[in-house]
């Protein structure tokens, strides 16, 4: 990533780190996410559906999108499983072979546990130009303390090194700190009792807190104040917005971000994809479905439609 403190000043991070840490709230029945457990499933009627999926004549990709986007990641890590002992097959590789293109990375990142898809996200964007310097804060900012650890294991797992060691070689200044900051994952837990001192106290040394060596101020607090308390110091605006937002980005491109498109949809579409959708109607004038289909080209089209669900009138 080779990013400098020049290039990753304090009005970048903090336009980031506003936006984390809501993406736990959800609404009264359950979830505001658009893809949800499956009500009649039946993982073995899934796997056979996915094996003549691959297994007759040509490829059935509607079939596979109509599958692997109207289960819940629980439920297609029990397909994958039993796909395996029923055909002595890997699910992944298999439909791998069969794929190709943006349908094939949906489909790869649709049946990996959350974990291993952020450890390789996060190691892509560390390893990345400093254009994915807003994807490592993304990830490591947005997730819950237990999904933060479970996703670093992994990484090391995975990549034989400490996500820790990769961010002191990838990265200095500013960032470094950040980001090194965020993987300590030290954020206070909300207690249920507000300390509106603290909060006013914040909310000052935050505005003091001006010039190029603001960072020993605002690190601390963006990285180990709970979500609560950054509310009540206004500190925290709008995580949904902050998607939609980039969502909105990546579709305006001459050639659609496929790789944003792909990891916002799918890290999203089970915690809180309607929020997102509600704030890109309301900011933009226009659905997120909608947009999809007019940017969307391809065989990937119908399955990022799928997981945005539906449009927003």
């Amino acid at each position: 990533m080779s990013a400098s403190a020049g290039k990753m000043g304090p009005s970048l991070t903090q336009e980031i780190l506003s936006h984390l840490g809501l993406a736990s709230k959800t609404a009264a029945w359950g979830t505001l996410g658009t893809l949800r457990t499956f009500l009649n499933f039946s993982v073995d009627k899934d796997a056979q559906r996915l094996l003549r999926a691959i297994t007759g004549q040509g490829v059935d990709r509607s079939a596979i999108v109509d599958v692997l986007t109207n289960r819940s990641r629980e439920q297609r890590q029990l397909i994958s499983r039993t796909f395996q002992e029923r055909t002595q097959q890997d699910l992944l590789k298999s439909l791998q072979a069969a794929l190709s293109g943006n349908l094939e990375r949906i489909v790869m990142a649709l049946l990996q546990p959350t974990a291993q898809f952020d450890a390789q996200e996060l190691r892509t964007a560390l390893k990345a130009s400093d254009s994915a310097v807003d994807v490592a804060i993304e990830i490591l900012a947005t997730r819950t303390p237990p999904q933060l650890q479970e996703c670093l294991a992994v990484y090391k797992h995975d990549f034989q090194v400490e996500a820790v060691d990769d961010i002191t070689s990838e990265t200095n200044g500013i960032l470094q700190d950040l980001l090194l900051a965020l993987v300590k994952g030290g954020r206070d837990s909300y207690s249920g009792i507000i300390d509106y001192n603290l909060a006013e106290q914040d909310v000052q040394a935050l505005q003091r807190a001006e010039g190029p060596s603001t960072e020993e101020t605002w690190v601390p607090l963006f990285t180990q104040r709970n979500p609560e308390h950054l509310i009540r110091a206004s500190v925290i605006k709008n995580t949904p917005l902050y998607f939609a937002d980039k969502l909105h980005q990546a579709l305006q491109e001459t050639e659609p971000n496929y790789q944003v498109l792909i990891r916002i949809l799918i890290s999203r579409c089970e915690t809180d994809l309607l929020s997102i959708r509600a704030e890109f109607k309301k900011k933009f004038g226009k659905s997120l479905y909608s947009s999809l289909q007019d940017a969307v080209k391809g065989d990937c089209q119908s399955a990022l439609l799928a997981l945005c669900r539906a449009e927003d009138m």
